[in-house]
């Protein structure tokens, strides 16, 4: 299954500055029809699988930016039903619903440390209204991605196994461990007997830490893998930039495929023609 590439980068492309705290969510509200374009454009490359633009999205957030809650709920649910627009166009093709780390909302580089200092019951009570409200839009499946820790894995996972919806469960990692700092098969562990959760894997990584996460993921969940790595440059928070030189390197996907990793994407820097490219491998 090919996943689609990063909605950022592709925003950027198209002229966007996500310079604020709400980052592509912003879009749902004032620019809907670019974010289709950009699940269009990725679909046209040959991806499967539209990610939304709900990430960064938060009722929160929204209300934060001057919105009241009503239309910040409308919004979060706008995001499957943008991606949904697209994907009627390519029969077959999927959405799933993009649901991001506690860390991604503060908008500070937090779900590159995890460790929030919140109990389970607080992150619990932050995920869940958002995939209630992402649910009731009927995607496909549910994208949880770019965790940093299993304490939040575990919470979401728990979530996962409470509402039967397939989802994948997608770290991001740095020098082989979680960003936490944990043991990858611990981590990957969490997916284990959950049945919710149809594959676990990477995302948002360096291209040269899939290899490893593949491996320890099937060996640790006994599901298939998910790898999706960014370009392979650093994320300044300050900066609201990436910084550093790409590695993202074809050559290394059959490696991938071939421990085990089922479904193939790009994260942020990666854009339709890298995933243009990733489909015609067959």
């Amino acid at each position: 299954m090919i996943i689609d590439g990063g909605l950022s980068n592709a925003l950027a492309d198209r002229g966007h500055v996500l310079a604020d705290d709400l980052w592509t969510a912003r879009l749902l509200r004032d620019a809907p029809q670019e974010i289709v374009a950009v699940h269009r454009a990725y679909f046209e490359a040959g991806a499967q699988v539209a990610t939304t633009a709900s990430y960064q999205a938060s009722v929160g957030g929204f209300v934060a930016a001057g919105l009241d809650a009503d239309e910040a709920e409308r919004l979060i649910v706008r995001s499957v039903e943008l991606a949904r627009e697209a994907a009627l166009e390519h029969p077959g093709a999927q959405v799933a619903a993009s649901v991001g780390p506690y860390g991604a909302v503060l908008g500070d580089g937090s779900e590159y440390t995890g460790r929030y200092g919140l109990s389970a019951a607080q992150l619990r009570d932050f995920h869940r209204p958002r995939i209630e409200l992402l649910l009731s839009a009927q995607p496909d499946l549910l994208a949880v991605e770019t965790i940093p820790d299993i304490d939040e894995a575990e919470v979401l996972a728990g979530l996962l196994d409470e509402y039967k919806m397939n989802a994948w469960l997608s770290y991001t990692i740095a020098d082989g461990r979680t960003r936490a700092g944990q043991p990858l098969d611990e981590a990957f562990a969490v997916a284990r007997g959950v049945d919710a959760i149809i594959a676990t894997g990477v995302n948002c990584c360096a291209p040269a830490e899939v290899l490893g996460a593949v491996q320890a993921a099937v060996a640790a969940s006994g599901k298939p893998a998910i790898a999706y790595p960014n370009a392979g440059e650093t994320w300044d928070p300050e900066a609201h930039e990436w910084v550093g030189t790409g590695s993202y390197d074809l050559a290394l996907v059959p490696t991938w495929r071939a421990a085990g990793a089922a479904h193939l994407g790009g994260c942020c820097r990666i854009g339709p023609t890298q995933i243009a490219a990733l489909a015609a491998l067959g």
